[in-house]
């Protein structure tokens, strides 16, 4: 795997709550020399992100529900169409996590179908499931529950919950969905090392906000 390829499975992404726009725009810019496959940013910038990349091949993600997940299937919804509106064309939702825990799988059901309906056609939708704070049974069935309902990808973590994404998790998250679905790995990523661990076990999509360091960890193999 040469940079380009890697850097074309990495969403580049700033959630914190005190980004600024001259933050996004860097975020925007790095995006497009690295070529990143996405930006990911919280839905008031969408419309900003969009307009710095419109013209090129960086898609615009954005979070749902974000970050606990607690917010109702119809604000949910609203949300994702919303944001599709302004630009976006991927969108990371938090599943209801407490209703998982509750094993109210009826409500998670409904939960992420809302947003896989609204987006259905304009966006991809990627469940963040939180494994720091999920047994591996119910790491299981949030992944069988995502790709019953037509989600595209599960991800691991929002970022700002407990532990991020670990190569077990991938492994099985992986095992769960099989071939055809993504998996992203997202929440401590942080360097080339940890990347390439997360490909190994099998994500397809990495979830990251050092993605220009980790990209030139293969800068030998760069054309940038």
């Amino acid at each position: 795997m040469n940079s380009k390829e890697l850097a074309r499975m990495i969403d580049h992404t700033l959630l914190k709550p005190d980004a600024t726009a001259e933050m996004i725009d860097q975020l925007c810019k790095e995006a497009k020399i690295y070529e990143f496959a996405s930006v990911c940013i919280n839905p008031y910038w969408v419309t900003r992100a969009y307009q710095q990349l419109k013209d090129t091949d960086v898609k615009v993600c954005t979070v749902i529900g974000f970050p606990l997940g607690a917010t109702t299937k119809e604000v949910k919804a609203f949300e994702t169409k919303k944001c599709i509106e302004e630009g976006a064309t991927e969108v990371d939702m938090v599943l209801n996590i407490g209703a998982l825990k509750s094993k109210q799988y009826d409500v998670v059901e409904e939960d992420i179908r809302a947003v896989v309906e609204a987006a259905k056609g304009k966006a991809l939708v990627k469940v963040i499931i939180e494994t720091g704070i999920l047994t591996d049974e119910e790491k299981v069935k949030a992944c069988e529950i995502s790709k019953k309902v037509g989600a595209d990808f599960v991800k691991t973590s929002t970022g700002f919950g407990h532990g991020g994404a670990t190569y077990e998790d991938i492994k099985l998250m992986r095992k769960t969905v099989g071939p055809d679905m993504g998996v992203k790995a997202s929440g401590g990523v942080r360097d080339i090392e940890g990347a390439l661990k997360m490909i190994e076990a099998g994500a397809n999509r990495i979830g990251t906000s050092s993605g220009v360091a980790i990209v030139n960890g293969l800068r030998g193999e760069s054309d940038y």
